[in-house]
């Protein structure tokens, strides 16, 4: 109940801001329950004076007067639910932009952790529910407690001691609205947990879908497919046997209050006691006042749902970035490309990755790193740009020890293109100049032109305007793997890092692919690591990295003389270059 009750306060800082709107609802809200009570109340006239009494004036006040009410209650509602709505979906979006903002300040190694699908649902799926149990608690439970409290006045204005007598059932109804909602949010729990899986289930699977219909196991991942889609349903069904249940309660308790109230109300009209008309006001105002009751275990369920999702959002947002920038972080001028590592080691949990680096990188220097895979060897450039931070000893660039400055502006020094190529669903020109502003269409064409890619972007019928598809579907391997390279020569940062940037491509697009790289290294600081012969022979310094370790240094011809590990990888990259047929270009 405490946690619940927290989850309440939380959300509610987020209402706050609109304290404004929320008043006028509350207004709105008020006129909704009145004219509700009002309508109660007329029973008495349409009964007594009018069938009973014959009164021709109250004929014509009585059926006027019940227009009048239901048209301001019209007014009212609407203004209610508009204006709730509203403040309930700004809430939301308010929170779903937060939740967006903090995952892009998580650290990668967050990211490397967490399924996409998952997070995926949580932003989409878990933020919904919270929409759904803020805009209905706002609106509901604020609507049936007025309304309740109107009725209410009415029935023990009419009559006190069967008001006391009908205050016998409300226990007896609030029962099941507790009992159904921890039933609920625990249902919710497990529905919106089984909501990511299959969110990662299809995210992988849609994105691997080239491979599935190779391997052609179509007919296994439909099976998976459907066995958790099965698990989804069952647990939907729970959170519908918990609402299917609730509302035959809830009207079950409500009866039996209406037919002991009919009994002891029968005997006191005919007493003398009540009038008929007043009675049937009694009873109308009673009857009306059971339906928002019932009505509350409803939204009840809703807002256990949301409560649910609140939890898993609010886990989210509570995960604290591994990589921050320190109190005092300042921003790094513009790199001259020197970087130091000072006896560095790295470990993930408790595998031990990197140990003891020492590695002095000069401005302008190309360096080679070569070495078994697995050996750390994307561990040691991802820590420059502060991708993951060090365990022991520290980075610098100019100096700067890369925990003491902003981590944008580090960023801003280093560009980095790898095997795997990101693009985006957009137009060529955006894909390039992304995170880069005020470009003009010579600077596009310039970056293109030096990646080589120039002859075939013009050949496309918009051009620069082209829908490239998700993950620049609808390209080539180097021709994607250019656009990078145009990206990253726009960007014009000091430092370029090169992660095995031509290992998958085919002979003619990597011979593209090598004439756009020197264009890009330059007078840059360049790190690759190193997959073709080229790359290690260029190069003006080659290091190897073995366990973790940096265990050989120097130029190409030095490195073989001395016969060592470069010499025995170097005789792999030569036979696997022997080895490889020329291939036919996908461009």
């Amino acid at each position: 109940m405490k946690k619940s009750y927290r989850l309440y306060l939380r959300i509610l800082r987020y209402v706050r801001p609109y304290t404004g709107e929320l008043i006028a609802a509350t207004l709105a809200m008020i006129g909704v329950a009145a004219m509700t009570a009002l309508s109660a109340l007329i029973i008495k006239n349409v009964l007594d004076d009018v069938f009973i009494a014959g009164d021709r004036r109250m004929l014509l006040l009585v059926p006027a007067a019940i227009i009048v009410i239901y048209v301001f209650k019209g007014i009212f509602r609407y203004a209610r639910t508009y204006v709730m709505s509203w403040a309930g979906l700004k809430v939301v979006r308010d929170i779903r932009n937060e939740l967006y903002e903090h995952l892009h300040r998580l650290s990668m190694s967050f990211f490397t952790e967490t399924p996409t699908g998952v997070l995926m649902s949580r932003v989409t799926y878990d933020v919904s529910m919270m929409q759904m149990a803020i805009t209905e608690a706002l609106v509901g439970v604020f609507r049936d407690v007025f309304t309740i409290c109107g009725l209410a006045g009415v029935v023990f204005y009419r009559n006190v001691e069967l008001g006391l007598i009908s205050l016998v059932g409300f226990p007896l109804a609030f029962y099941p609205l507790v009992r159904f909602g921890k039933r609920m949010k625990k249902a919710s729990r497990r529905s919106q947990e089984q909501m990511g899986a299959m969110s990662k289930l299809m995210q992988e699977r849609i994105s691997g879908a080239g491979l599935i219909k190779a391997s052609g196991t179509e007919a296994a991942e439909l099976e998976e497919f459907k066995l958790e889609n099965e698990k989804l349903v069952r647990s939907f069904l729970k959170i519908e046997r918990v609402k299917a249940l609730s509302n035959p309660v809830m009207e079950l308790i409500g009866a039996a209050s209406v037919a002991l109230i009919i009994w002891i109300g029968g005997l006191t009209v005919i007493n003398g006691k009540m009038t008929v008309g007043e009675f049937f006001s009694f009873l109308a105002a009673l009857m009306l006042l059971y339906e928002p009751v019932k009505h509350l275990t409803s939204v009840n369920n809703v807002i256990q749902q949301g409560l649910a999702a609140a939890e898993r959002v609010f886990d989210l947002l509570d995960i604290s970035p591994q990589i921050a920038d320190a109190p005092d972080a300042v921003e790094i001028p513009r790199s001259k490309g020197h970087i130091v590592f000072e006896k560095v080691s790295f470990s993930y949990g408790q595998d031990r990755v990197l140990k003891d680096i020492d590695l002095d990188i000069a401005p302008g220097t190309r360096l080679a790193i070569v070495g078994a895979s697995g050996g750390g060897k994307t561990t040691l450039v991802n820590l420059i740009p502060r991708f993951y931070d060090v365990t022991e000893g520290r980075i610098t660039v100019d100096g700067y020890d890369v925990r003491r400055v902003t981590q944008n502006s580090l960023r801003k020094q280093i560009s980095i293109v790898s095997q795997e190529v990101v693009l985006f669903n957009d137009t060529i020109g955006n894909n390039i100049s992304y995170g880069i502003t005020d470009v003009s269409e010579g600077q596009l064409t310039g970056a293109l032109r030096a990646a080589y890619a120039l002859d075939f972007v013009n050949s496309l019928p918009d051009g620069y305007d082209t829908m490239i598809g998700e993950r620049g579907a609808r390209l080539s391997g180097g021709q994607r793997q250019r656009l990078s390279i145009a990206r990253a020569l726009l960007k014009d940062s000091p430092v370029l890092i090169l992660d095995e940037a031509t290992s998958s491509l085919d002979t003619e697009s990597e011979h593209l692919v090598q004439k756009a790289l020197e264009n890009l290294v330059h007078g840059r600081t360049t790190l690759t690591i190193a997959h073709r012969i080229s790359t290690v022979k260029d190069a003006d310094r080659i290091i190897v990295i073995s366990g973790g370790r940096i265990v050989e240094s120097g130029k190409h011809d030095e490195l073989l003389k001395a016969g060592g590990e470069y010499s025995r990888l170097y005789s792999l990259l030569v036979e696997e270059d022997l080895s490889d047929e020329p291939r036919s270009t996908g461009d």
